[in-house]
């Protein structure tokens, strides 16, 4: 009997001693969850089935090896396009043998496709949709199973919007001296016949850049003080029109008096097509000091080509374009199962889904009880190395125990067999 009982021990350390020298060699693999085994006792089964006092059992066994999953520590990295997830879930890829998988690997690259791949080339999922009449691709406003697609960054640029929103958030001084537009008409190449100008770029439709200057003019400095508002496209006088483009009032606290807002129709280029922009005023307002802007604004841009990418916590894959503007093109997906110790490891920090796992539940990273993600960096292996040594000197011992046993029951029959 003990011949047996050691050499199950055997078996379970030898067993033990596989798992453990996995997880030290998977140390420094990125995303690995290590593994510990998990031993049970063995019985032998009567036949009559009656329980006996004074039963032995017949060794040991293992009963299953099972991962740990367990948050690995998070280190930074150069890539970009990198992602660990903070908490629960899986970044589910698209094999290319067919079929889906899971990871916590979170090393990506783009392919020369377009596809965001793992180093194995196998496409990352996500959420995506595709503006049915521009072609662009961006992220969808609601996720849905629809939505649900292989991630990629598209090939083409934004093309140029011409301006057709302006908002002017300025101060205009309470201290400014009128200036009687009778007897001193504005000139803007001559600063004593108006009280306050700025500038700021706009774009006509073909995104060609172009200069709005605004000009104003104080006229009356009662209660309710009056400003002129006059327009000059590109510094060409010749657009300076005969009458203001608008005319601001404000109260006795320094708020301006609605309406508040103009139109401006001109034609910028022969080219591009003429431009009617809205100019929102709202903002300005007249206190005591320095007249001086807060932020000028305008929704027009050139053509632009892609000059990186950024990925949000929540998983957003944002694009920054060379012309200043940034657009969501995605949501990357985390996947769920309820029990991870049901999936099934098929090597190359994947798993699979199984009966026992359960069936995959996606959606966006922070939503529910779904991790959250950390671009630019990588979860490192959750592998204790103290722990997996202290752990394989044990299985040592143990082996070194059970072949004790073993030769010592060999000597016992040795023993009986040099009787005379």
């Amino acid at each position: 009997m003990a011949f047996q009982q050691g050499l199950s021990g055997l078996n379970s350390s030898s067993k033990a001693l596989d798992v453990i020298s996995n997880n030290v060699a998977n140390a420094s693999t990125v995303g690995f969850k290590n593994s510990g085994t998990v031993f049970a006792d063995a019985y032998a089964s009567s036949l009559t089935g009656a329980v006996s006092k004074v039963q032995i059992g017949i060794g040991s066994a293992v009963q299953a090896v099972r991962q740990s999953f367990t948050q690995g520590n998070i280190t930074t990295t150069s890539n970009p396009l990198d992602m660990a997830i903070n908490g629960n879930g899986f970044f589910e890829v698209e094999l290319q043998s067919g079929g889906f998988a899971l990871t916590r690997n979170g090393q990506f690259n783009i392919d020369k496709q377009g596809y965001i791949v793992t180093p194995l080339g196998d496409r990352l999922m996500g959420y995506q949709v595709e503006d049915p009449i521009s072609g662009d691709v961006r992220a969808p406003a609601t996720v849905t199973a629809d939505s649900f697609r292989t991630m990629v960054i598209p090939s083409t640029g934004v093309g140029a919007a011409a301006t057709t929103e302006v908002g002017l958030s300025l101060n205009l001084s309470a201290d400014a001296e009128t200036i009687d537009g009778a007897t001193t008409p504005l000139d803007p190449n001559d600063p004593e016949t108006y009280s306050y100008s700025t500038a700021l770029k706009i774009f006509d439709s073909l995104g060609k850049e172009h200069s709005l200057s605004l000009y104003f003019v104080r006229r009356t400095d009662v209660v309710n003080s009056t400003w002129d508002v006059y327009t000059v496209l590109d510094n060409d006088t010749a657009t300076l029109p005969a009458t203001p483009n608008a005319t601001l009032n404000f109260d006795g606290l320094g708020k301006l008096v609605p309406p508040s807002d103009f139109v401006l129709t001109s034609n910028l280029g022969p080219d591009a097509d003429p431009s009617v922009i809205n100019v929102d005023m709202s903002m300005i307002t007249q206190f005591g000091g320095k007249s001086t802007p807060r932020e000028l604004t305008q929704n027009g841009s050139a053509p632009g080509e892609i000059a990186g990418l950024s990925i949000s916590r929540n998983g957003t894959v944002q694009a920054r374009y060379t012309n200043g503007i940034t657009k969501d093109i995605g949501i990357v997906n985390l996947t769920t199962v309820r029990n991870n110790n049901g999936l099934s490891p098929i090597g190359n920090n994947y798993w699979v889904e199984t009966p026992e796992s359960g069936g995959f539940a996606r959606g966006e990273p922070g939503n529910g009880l779904n991790g959250v993600i950390s671009a630019g960096q990588v979860e490192e292996s959750n592998v204790d190395l103290t722990q997996e040594l202290v752990q394989m000197i044990i299985q040592q011992r143990n082996y070194q125990a059970n072949a004790q046993s073993i030769r010592t029951q060999d000597q016992i029959l040795q023993t009986l067999v040099n009787l005379r």
